[in-house]
């Protein structure tokens, strides 16, 4: 008897072992040959490193590593120091002061960026609200934000969220109390010192991060075609025994 309008679907080797797999096998002494094949060179590595130094921050560390490695920063790293100073500000709450010292850096940055100006006077917004200063608040967001947010839907939508905050005397039943967080500051300070780098004519993020985003891509492709030695802790990068 024939049952119609039925197809049962294909095996797999994972439902069943016996199932014949067309995947390759290479062994760790074959996978560590081959990734020893691969020439590197120093100076790549070091252009990396000091890419990663410069982008984040991190002043001190990277002028002792152009010491010891010779390779130079493509920015001054001088202006590093004022990048933080303004990073560091909207981190603590000083808008007012952080805005300052980037139109002493370079007023264009504020000038050719109205969403990134809106964000910085959002911030300002917040803090007044964090502080509990009401009626300098309310009269900040009638004077500063309202005018920008007729010009721009988005503006307005973020303003009226950031308004809904003194709606509620305990802010944690607020559906945007997540706003006084220090994690819109830190947004806030990234978004700034993005735009900084931009107008330094240097990648805003670092390039370390996204050339491990492109290994775990890489092996979630290899993965479907090889068992081989694979690197499942990032931070060691230790190579791992493939389960076969």
């Amino acid at each position: 008897m024939r049952t119609q309008g039925f197809q049962s679907a294909p095996l797999t080797p994972r439902q069943h072992p016996w199932v014949a797999t067309s995947k390759k096998l290479i062994g760790r002494n074959e996978w560590e040959k081959r990734l020893n094949d691969v020439n590197i060179r120093k100076e790549d590595t070091n252009r990396l490193v000091m890419n990663f130094l410069v982008t984040e921050g991190y002043v001190e560390a990277a002028e002792k590593f152009r010491m010891e490695s010779g390779t130079d920063p493509d920015i001054d790293l001088a202006t590093i120091l004022d990048r933080m100073a303004v990073k560091k500000a909207v981190q603590s709450g000083n808008v007012e002061e952080a805005i300052e010292k980037v139109n002493d850096l370079n007023p264009e940055i504020l000038d050719t960026n109205p969403q990134l100006s809106f964000h910085l006077q959002q911030q300002r917004l917040i803090e007044l609200i964090r502080n509990g200063k009401i009626e300098e608040a309310l009269e900040f967001a009638q004077e500063e934000l309202a005018p920008r947010g007729e010009e721009n839907q988005a503006f307005l939508e973020d303003l009226e969220k950031t308004v809904a905050l003194l709606a509620f005397e305990d802010v944690s039943k607020c559906p945007v109390g997540d706003l006084l967080d220090v994690s819109q500051r830190l947004k806030t300070a990234s978004e700034i010192n993005a735009a900084i780098l931009t107008s330094q004519s240097h990648e805003k993020d670092p390039k370390l991060p996204s050339l491990l985003k492109m290994l775990i891509w890489a092996q979630n492709q290899l993965d479907e075609k090889a068992f081989y030695p694979r690197i499942t802790n990032l931070s060691t990068a230790s190579l791992e025994n493939p389960a076969v």
